[in-house]
């Protein structure tokens, strides 16, 4: 890092037309040591409160974090950048009032660094046209040994033992570890980061309208081992992705320095005025002008015991609220016109859709929505979990969001459940594979009238690795056919920390000759893994329950 002192350049210069300034007169006052200057190779720009940064006039990396005199940014000769660096770049500077503008340019990618006068934040947007790189991130790189090691997504290279890909750890102790293991939803948090007490550095996430996945989508937060740490905002990530990328300006995430605390809440998505870059002149940029909003009076037919949420998707744009406990009412605002897929979603599990139009500068009031699609209003002779969309409330289902299934801290795999009386779903294990707990058994009595009648069996899954689907089997005389697969996404899922995929739900009709007719006797029902792919272990084929019920 070069040690030469930064020259100054005063926000009110002569140069600064009255037009910016008018357009900036809501900014912060200036800082007394605001200002930028170009060192050759590299952009300084210090906030004039403790910040200072450089950014590559080469390649548009950010190369160093100097906060309060120490240096955070950077490790194993790498720096902070878009993907993993772009390369080559065309790289300028502008700056407009309180307010530094560096501008990226890679091929059809651009990139935005934004830094304000008296605030230690770095304000960034990526721009994305097309395909030509594969995933949508930034990475923040962080010196080692500086923030604590510590969390699920935090691993020590020199003694712990790689067990899956080159990126799942096991510790001495049998706990695994991975920068797959954030335990979050992107919808369940604001900001990701690290405190020493004294000093914080933290991402805060964008809104998200231009990335892929929705409210349950769950990527890289954050990792650190004794050789660095990172900090990540992932738009697109071809691990577990369940939808098609999105283009286009996204941001702005925000990198904040902080005294230890968390980030100032005005910075969290939801909730950040930027109107502060309506003037910078950012090509795609959309201010709050020309943006709508939806407003939903309730939703009628919830079922209390569940959180619901509403969102809004198409191909340009994504956008998720949650809807108030009790009445159901609902607000979604910043939105991009267009015509966006409503979905109404029972935890995970999309119970309604519709459609609605959004309109720059109007709201769009929408009357109550009646829920007619919720599977768990059908009566059941038995039901095992319920219809959320999620493994929730089976065998070590909350653990799986944050560990691998080999830890020590899972409990067995195997095991069968018997119905009869207490609900036996904490017993019932949240994935299936085919080499691991394959022809999981079910144990359950019908009464003679039950026993007469054909029944559907439901089976939700929240998805699946190879293409794995489960064959029934009752009473070792009746086998369902082999059903086809539901598209899910093609990678790793259960053993990075994500449940997430389509869910879908598997039926089977049960004819009346299966069961058997002595209500004293068990009926038991065998759930295999089929596919026509072929792994091992916990790679091998399986699939994530959401429920399994018996209809009456």
């Amino acid at each position: 890092m070069s040690t030469r002192p930064v020259r100054r350049r005063t926000v009110l210069g002569a140069a600064v037309a009255a037009g910016a300034l008018a357009a900036t007169a809501a900014a912060p006052a200036a800082a007394a040591g605001f200002g930028w200057s170009d060192e050759g190779t590299s952009y300084v720009i210090d906030t004039g409160a403790g910040l200072v940064v450089r950014i590559s006039k080469a390649t548009g990396d950010l190369t160093s974090i100097l906060y309060r005199g120490k240096e955070y940014e950077g490790y194993g000769g790498k720096h902070s950048h878009v993907e993993s660096g772009l390369g080559a770049s065309t790289v300028t500077l502008a700056q407009t009032g309180p307010t530094v503008l560096v501008t990226v340019v890679h091929g059809t990618l651009r990139h935005y660094y934004a830094v304000r006068s008296g605030l230690n934040n770095v304000y960034l947007w990526t721009d994305k046209a097309d395909t030509s790189f594969t995933a949508t991130r930034f990475i923040v790189r962080l010196k080692p040994g500086v923030f604590p090691n510590e969390g699920p997504d935090s691993w020590v290279e020199g003694a712990d033992t790689v067990i899956e890909a080159g990126d799942v750890w096991r510790r001495a102790d049998g706990q695994t570890r991975s920068k797959h293991y954030s335990g979050v939803r992107v919808m369940d948090y604001d900001h990701v980061g690290y405190t020493t007490g004294s000093v914080g550095l933290w991402m805060v996430r964008s809104n998200h309208e231009k990335a892929a996945g929705g409210p349950f989508y769950r990527s890289l937060l954050r990792h650190s081992n004794e050789l660095g740490a990172g900090l990540y905002e992932i738009l697109h990530y071809e691990q577990s992705q369940t939808e098609a990328m999105r283009f286009g300006l996204q941001g702005p995430y925000v990198l904040a320095l902080t005294d230890g605390a968390a980030p100032d809440p005005a910075l969290f998505p939801g909730a950040h005025d930027t109107s502060w870059a309506d003037g910078l002149g950012i090509p795609g940029w959309v201010g709050s002008a020309g943006r709508g909003r939806v407003a939903g009076v309730g939703l009628a037919g919830m079922d209390p015991a569940h959180p619901y949420t509403v969102g809004f998707a198409n191909a340009a744009a994504q956008y998720w609220t949650r809807a108030a406990a009790g009445t159901g009412a609902y607000s979604c605002r910043g939105m991009l016109p267009g015509t966006y897929t409503l979905t109404v979603y029972k935890g995970e599990l999309a119970v309604h859709t519709a459609q609605v139009t959004v309109t720059a500068g109007a709201a769009t009031a929408l009357h109550t929505i009646t829920i007619t699609g919720d599977p768990s209003t059908a009566p059941a002779v038995w039901r095992l979990g319920d219809w959320d969309g999620t493994p929730a409330g089976f065998k070590n289902a909350r653990l799986m969001t944050y560990a691998h299934p080999s830890d020590v801290r899972a409990a067995a795999w195997t095991g069968n459940v018997v119905v009869d009386g207490a609900d036996p779903s904490a017993a019932v294990p949240c994935y299936l594979w085919k080499d691991v707990n394959d022809g999981f058994l079910v144990y359950f009595r019908l009464t003679a009238a039950q026993a007469a009648a054909a029944h559907t069996l439901r089976i939700g899954v929240t998805t699946a690795f190879l293409n794995g689907r489960p064959q029934v089997t009752v009473n070792d005389g009746w086998v369902s056919a082999i059903p086809s697969p539901p598209a899910q996404p093609p990678t790793r899922s259960l053993t990075n920390g994500s449940y997430r995929g389509n869910n879908h739900t598997f039926t089977y009709g049960v004819p009346a000759s299966a069961w058997r007719t002595d209500p004293s006797q068990y009926n038991v029902l065998r759930l295999n893994v089929v596919s026509g792919s072929t792994g091992t272990g916990f790679l091998s084929a399986g699939t994530a329950l959401d429920c399994v019920d018996l209809l009456v």
